[in-house]
């Protein structure tokens, strides 16, 4: 089977984010087929429609990366009940300017960890609706709505327990089921 690229982008910019780790552990279980790269988020300036006529450099970087990649993997934490404004900026760019969308027709799948009860469920929420609109084939079940406690997930991405590890196992399963469905190998 050949390589299928993921770009995965972290809604986090913290050192030890619990969604990098996150990330990292989701990478460690999924078929050797994938092939993850973390899109780098954090150096794009704030979306303005002035960016249109000549977007910066490190904007057009970003969309190159995401339309090098046949799938997308978005881990997001929840800030305030929403998005982080840094992965919504990320989003914004990356569907302008209008008719450049780069994320349309890309399978993916929206999960995130939180060390709250509920998790990223809103914040998910939120992300979903964006990617409805942009043409963005998302995966609804099964939902990662993740509660972050010490030891579940180092920084490195090794899971803690098996209970954790067979939850994430079978979002992974469902979730290259989905991209095989929409990636031809």
């Amino acid at each position: 089977m050949n390589s299928c690229k993921i770009a995965v982008l972290i809604g986090s910019l913290r050192k030890d984010s619990y969604n990098k780790r996150l990330a990292r552990a989701i990478e460690k279980l999924a078929p050797s087929h994938m092939q993850f790269q973390h899109i780098r988020i954090d150096d794009l300036p704030l979306y303005s429609q002035d960016f249109d006529a000549d977007y910066p450099a490190n904007a057009r970087r970003f969309k190159q990366e995401v339309e090098s990649a046949q799938a997308l993997l978005f881990v997001t934490p929840e800030y305030n009940r929403s998005v982080p404004g840094v992965l919504k900026n990320a989003i914004d760019i990356g569907s302008r300017p209008w008719g450049s969308n780069s994320f349309a027709g890309k399978p993916a799948a929206a999960i995130g960890a939180s060390i709250g009860t509920i998790g990223t469920a809103i914040a998910q929420s939120h992300l979903r609706d964006s990617l409805h609109f942009l043409d963005v084939p998302t995966l609804g079940q099964p939902e990662v709505y993740f509660q972050f406690r010490d030891g579940t997930i180092s920084p490195e991405g090794e899971i803690g327990d098996d209970a954790t590890r067979q939850f994430l196992q079978r979002f992974v399963d469902a979730y290259a089921a989905w991209v095989d469905r929409f990636v031809t190998h």
